[in-house]
């Protein structure tokens, strides 16, 4: 499939934070969801949901290389952390979808979650790669990143080679590609409920998180 980056792109609107578009794999058409405890446009998958009472677990399917995913991570996720705080945890996944770019920006996020600092080496990826605009990470560069969020080069570089990273985003990307993430970013709530395309505006996370949380207070 082709990757379309053009057209609709993303739009920041400073009224309501909203996010639009994103890079299609194919044309997202975002249904609203027949559930009637929770609100806003998403999809709900056919799979068990991984609901704890009082959290929401957000997945983000995210490609490093993609402008798109940068910008809502510099903007979207912090307007909905102020809002939720600790309510609401985040993990990304790697899932590229801009052809001919190397992957070791997502080994390298997954050999930081194996030791601990997958949050860290995530958001200094994202800078690296968009504000730096440095896209080979070689091994010099890797050091000084990896010593950035505050790791040992030596060990990092034996996990990188381990074959474990690798694994882990081959796994993410199989799971993306089993649910039919068509879009970046796309975010899967409580493993069951998917928002992408037109749904990745600010106020519809925040519609349909609310209401996930509010559901909570009636049972």
């Amino acid at each position: 499939m082709s990757v379309r980056a053009d057209g609709m792109g993303w739009v920041l609107m400073a009224a309501v934070g909203a996010f639009i578009g994103g890079v299609d794999l194919a044309s997202p058409q975002p249904s609203q969801g027949a559930s009637a405890k929770i609100e806003g446009t998403f999809e709900k998958l056919d799979l068990p949901s991984t609901h704890t009472r009082g959290k929401v677990a957000m997945t983000e399917f995210a490609d490093f290389y993609c402008p798109h995913c940068h910008l809502f991570e510099q903007t979207a996720l912090p307007m909905l952390k102020k809002e939720f705080g600790d309510k609401v945890e985040v993990t990304m996944v790697g899932f590229p979808v801009i052809p001919g770019m190397l992957p070791t920006p997502y080994l390298m996020y997954e050999q930081a979650k194996l030791m601990g600092k997958g949050p860290e080496m995530k958001d200094l990826l994202f800078r690296t790669i968009h504000r730096d605009r440095v896209k080979i990470l070689d091994r010099t560069i890797r050091g000084a990143l990896v010593k950035r969020v505050g790791l040992d080069p030596v060990a990092f570089e034996a996990g990188l080679v381990s074959g474990k990273p690798a694994k882990a985003f081959g796994e993410g990307k199989q799971w993306g590609e089993r649910i039919k993430v068509r879009s970046t970013p796309t975010v899967v709530l409580d493993g069951n409920i998917k928002v992408e395309g037109d749904g990745m505006t600010a106020a519809n996370l925040k519609t349909v998180i609310r209401s996930i949380l509010a559901a909570d207070a009636g049972r």
